[in-house]
């Protein structure tokens, strides 16, 4: 046809400069400016997010006249397991499983290395006999469960439905135990719920039943609408710096799900109650292969399109053991250890970078 140009020499249009959402095949291709805004504001919603979600269940709860224990035991420790889960779905579901898998490995890392070295450092906690005799044993066992569970490259949903299996007997279990209380343990337990009562909400005034509802649906849209831009800076900045999804998920996205819990637990310390962060990071690790992998697993079963993370999966293993023989010796966390614990984590990383 005359004046018709072929199109086998047509020079494609250049790309679009509007970012692409993570469901996309290309990293977020904003400026490294914009990516960091993204990933500060990302953080900042999530932990909002997840005050508001414990503060509306804790009020909700309340309302219904649950114990403030029970409050403790279930509300603040999900809660606090919020962010992750928000990542790890978001990240499952839209195709990024490495992401997801990075997030909840290197949080518990990061949960047992980082949090409780650096609140070894500001006040060297005492480990509650009871504790290393009950959770002990379990957290230790979960850290083994995840390289178990991945050894044929794949968290099916079977395998998802037994871990949200063990999350909810885990509870039962805690819930049973915490009910048989004397009265000397159920005074101690006060003194440490009052402590971290504002955790939950208790240390404002009490809300009606439908605004503790509204606070807590306006939260569950935060660490919706904090996961999305929190992995899109991410990957945004992964992708400028050559970093895989792996390595994103293991390191950016895992410190920053931590943070809040890391500044709670160093304000904790720094208060007196440095014990508190022991329950807190054992909680939260369990939480998070149980609750966090098995309901991404349940959602999208999880498998791998890079090599298997061998590093970090007998990293996880070999910094929860240095974390059960730190708990164990002297049942108190000397701030030498609090300094090992801190170097683990710092090998963690580099060893999943290099292998």
């Amino acid at each position: 046809m005359p004046g018709h140009v072929p199109h086998r020499g047509h020079t494609p249009p250049p790309p679009s400069l509007h970012p692409r959402s993570p469901a996309g095949d290309t990293p977020v291709t904003l400026g490294p400016a914009l990516n960091i805004v993204q990933v500060i504001l990302g953080i900042a919603i999530l932990y909002w997010g997840a005050e508001w979600l414990i503060r509306g269940s804790a009020s909700v709860a309340r309302a219904f006249g649950v114990k403030p224990l029970v409050i403790g035991l279930t509300v603040v420790a999900y809660g606090a397991s919020a962010p992750e889960l928000a990542i790890a779905t978001k990240t499952a579901l839209t195709h990024h499983q490495p992401i997801a898998l990075g997030t909840v490995i290197g949080s518990c890392a990061a949960n047992i290395s980082l949090i409780l070295g650096i609140c070894a450092l500001v006040a060297p906690p005492t480990i509650d006999g009871r504790v290393i005799r009950r959770e002990i044993p379990i957290l230790l066992g979960s850290a083994i469960a995840v390289p178990l569970l991945l050894r044929n490259g794949i968290l099916s949903r079977f395998e998802g439905a037994a871990l949200i299996g063990c999350a909810v007997v885990f509870t039962i279990v805690t819930l049973t135990v915490s009910a048989r209380l004397d009265p000397d343990d159920e005074l101690e337990t006060a003194r440490a719920d009052d402590s971290g009562a504002e955790m939950g909400g208790r240390a404002r005034p009490r809300a009606s039943k439908g605004a503790a509802a509204l606070m807590t649906l306006i939260g569950l849209l935060l660490l919706v609408a904090g996961s999305d831009l929190f992995v899109r800076g991410g990957r945004g900045l992964a992708g400028l710096v050559g970093m895989s999804e792996r390595m994103l998920g293991l390191t950016v996205i895992s410190v920053g799900c931590a943070l809040p819990e890391l500044i709670a637990s160093v304000i904790a310390a720094r208060r007196g109650h440095a014990a508190l962060a022991i329950g807190s990071v054992i909680g939260s690790n369990l939480l998070n292969v149980f609750l966090v992998l098995g309901i991404t697993a349940y959602l999208q079963p999880i498998t791998f399109g890079e090599r298997m993370h061998t590093a970090e999966l007998i990293g996880l293993v070999a910094i929860t053991l240095l974390g059960v023989l730190v708990l164990r010796t002297d049942r108190r966390i000397s701030r030498a250890e609090g300094v090992v614990l801190i170097g683990a984590y710092v090998a963690f990383i580099g060893a999943s970078a290099i292998f």
